[in-house]
């Protein structure tokens, strides 16, 4: 892209893969990079004088769909969802964005929100920040309905100080984070009921940055299993996972043959994740795909809390109930055909490097290549399509006479080394979720969320490829029910090292009632429902029931009457993305507040010599603005 004295600029495409490039004048500048719709010739993007603009022809001609737009979001089919001011005219007060939404690519709106601060997408899940009444707290709003009918969220309400993030949501649930008051750089993770309306505490303390980091991980190579990072009453990091999503957080296992320092009794391992790569800690983030089944990729450290010196590389392969030290130092990593390959390339900084690292055991030993006889300076690595793919991508530049550089692409392709397709006797049963040995012992060994799954997974020394075609074959049967496929209803809490919710003792004795559809509803709970998405039958069955009240809620919760109609402007030949700037995706609310953050709570040692296996075994931006919430 190339920016012209006149604040416009020149977009290049290429349809393949970067032989050829066409060039399309631009008449705008956009504020942001294009945003993707599933169509790939379906293109959004904002432009610096706040216009969105909308291509259906992979950038070659653009029209103006809406002005002054403060935020936007592709939704299901070729739904788009934006926030604008009232009236058209940009106004300082905040809490005072109207809610729009075109179901026809712009040519008619219809208002679904007002008084709004800030709002997104995700799963199937419509999120508003809204205030109700000027100089009042915040307060979620949630739509599973594209926006047709909002219910309020039971959550605490946010004050200017705070601010709400939605950490994941898909189908079944959402996790949300809401900030603790004062300058404490975490809040607590609340877990939902199906309709994304009731929730329930899941982990305090939970660690977001200033800076709008956290560490909060989805492992998609298993279900149920998330990772992220609290908080300690000391002030010390840790890492927490849990295994059925939310209801129970644990510390990590220690990495077999890995030693505590001496000055500490008991230790763990415990994962960087996105705020240690925005501080340049680590190069990559955990690394995790649903068709390598329980393996999971992560910079890492042993102590009683996470280190800012020295990460190395570990390796889960069974979704994070025990890890393996992997590799010596920060590594840029990636996954190949399905979890059969592991590629790596050290981190070196200022060094060139020509040689990667493989592992055909899911990271037991390791390989060395050289994919180059000339040492480049790496820039990146990437498989690509996904992680089916057999060849791997290494890019980065070599200096070819005194400050003159050219930029270099290799692909490694593994085809010729594993050039047996995987048979039957190359695989093996696994039943996931499970802790027990003998894997025949207990009926409940392996149920997660009702049910169990047994997998068949690859043989760590078959040396074979799974190959692009490969499904990954399961087995599932149900569970009974237990306290476990319970989370603790609204109002209720989990003691620690129980399965039993207690009640809040702050709403004792009251009677909880919530809005639905318009409607007020009283909760009769004994403390328990159902995690969303969980199948077990039988067995433990709590009493519960929602009652319809007579009254109705106070606040309206539809807005389908206000539907405004534009026609759209002429084609217009545009699109700029201006470099280096970068798709802001969060935002933090700090009323004020300096935006920096102590790395203190990460205690800084001297890393222990530990007992590793050979790792070579042969030659194997943020914006600041107090007023926006983290909703995304």
């Amino acid at each position: 892209m190339q920016v012209d004295e006149r604040h416009v600029g020149k977009l290049f495409m290429s349809s393949d893969s970067g032989i050829h490039f066409d060039a399309v004048e631009l008449a705008f500048l956009p504020a942001q990079q294009i945003v993707y719709h599933s169509n790939p010739d379906y293109l959004l993007v904002t432009c610096s004088n706040d216009n969105l603009w909308l291509s259906l022809n992979f950038g070659k001609q653009w029209t103006k769909i809406h002005d002054n737009v403060q935020n936007f979001a592709w939704g299901p089919g070729i739904t788009i969802f934006f926030s604008t001011h009232p009236g058209g005219v940009k106004i300082d007060r905040k809490g005072a964005l109207f809610l729009k939404r075109t179901e026809d690519l712009g040519k008619t709106f219809t208002i679904i929100s007002n008084n709004m601060y800030s709002f997104g997408f995700t799963g199937r899940f419509l999120f508003t920040s809204n205030v109700e009444k000027l100089g009042e707290p915040r307060v979620i709003y949630v739509s599973s309905d594209q926006g047709d009918n909002f219910n309020q969220a039971q959550l605490p309400s946010a004050t200017d100080e705070q601010f709400y993030s939605v950490l994941q949501a898909d189908e079944e649930m959402i996790f949300m984070h809401v900030d603790d008051e004062g300058d404490s750089d975490f809040g607590t993770i609340y877990t939902s009921d199906d309709r994304g309306i009731l929730y329930s505490k899941s982990l305090e303390r939970h660690m977001f940055a200033r800076n709008g980091k956290n560490d909060f991980t989805n492992v998609t190579s298993l279900r149920g299993v998330y990772l992220t990072n609290a908080v300690a009453e000391d002030g010390n990091i840790k890492t927490v996972i849990t295994y059925d999503r939310g209801g129970e957080w644990s510390p990590l296992k220690k990495p077999v043959g890995v030693e505590c320092a001496a000055n500490e009794e008991k230790c763990n391992l415990h994962i960087h994740g996105e705020y240690s790569k925005y501080k340049n800690l680590v190069p990559m983030l955990p690394l995790s795909d649903p068709s390598a089944v329980g393996l999971i990729i992560a910079h890492g450290s042993v102590g009683a809390s996470i280190t800012s010196i020295g990460p190395d590389v570990y390796v889960s392969d069974d979704g994070g109930y025990t890890w393996l030290k992997a590799l010596e130092g920060p590594h840029h990593y990636a996954l190949l055909d399905s979890g059969g390959i592991i590629v790596a390339v050290e981190q070196r900084r200022e060094l060139p490097v020509k040689t990667m690292k493989f592992s055909t055991d899911e990271g037991q030993c390791w390989n060395l290549y050289n994919f180059t006889d000339e040492p480049i300076y790496f820039a990146g690595l990437a498989s690509e399509p996904g992680t089916k793919t057999m060849n791997v991508s290494i890019w980065g530049y070599r200096e070819v006479e005194y400050n003159n550089y050219v930029w270099v692409s290799i692909t490694v392709d593994f085809e010729e080394l594993l050039s047996r397709d995987c048979q039957e006797d190359d695989y093996v049963k696994w039943l996931a979720h499970s802790t027990d040995n003998d894997e025949e012992t207990s009926a409940e060994n392996g149920c997660i969320l009702g049910y169990k799954e047994t997998y068949q997974r690859l043989k760590k020394n078959s040396v074979c490829r799974n190959g692009r075609d490969y499904i990954v074959a399961k087995e599932q049967s149900s569970c009974q029910c237990t306290k476990f496929d319970y989370l603790c209803d609204y109002g209720y809490f989990r003691q620690e090292n129980t399965s039993d919710c207690i009640e809040d003792p702050s709403l004792k004795n009251k009677e909880l009632e919530f809005c639905f559809q318009g409607n007020e509803e009283q909760l009769k709970t004994s403390g328990y429902r159902r995690v969303p998405g969980d199948r077990c039958e039988g067995g433990f069955s709590p009493l519960r029931s929602e009652q319809k009240l007579s009254s109705k809620c106070e606040k309206a919760q539809k807005s389908k009457d206000m539907t405004v109609v534009t026609v759209v402007s002429a084609v217009i030949l545009v699109l700029a993305l201006v470099g280096g700037i970068t798709l802001i995706m969060k935002k933090y609310v700090c009323g004020g507040r300096s935006l920096i953050y102590r790395y203190s709570a990460l205690q800084q040692r001297d890393d222990e010599t530990c007992i590793i296996a050979d790792a070579n075994n042969t030659d194997r931006t943020f914006h600041d603005d107090s007023d926006e919430d983290l909703i995304e």
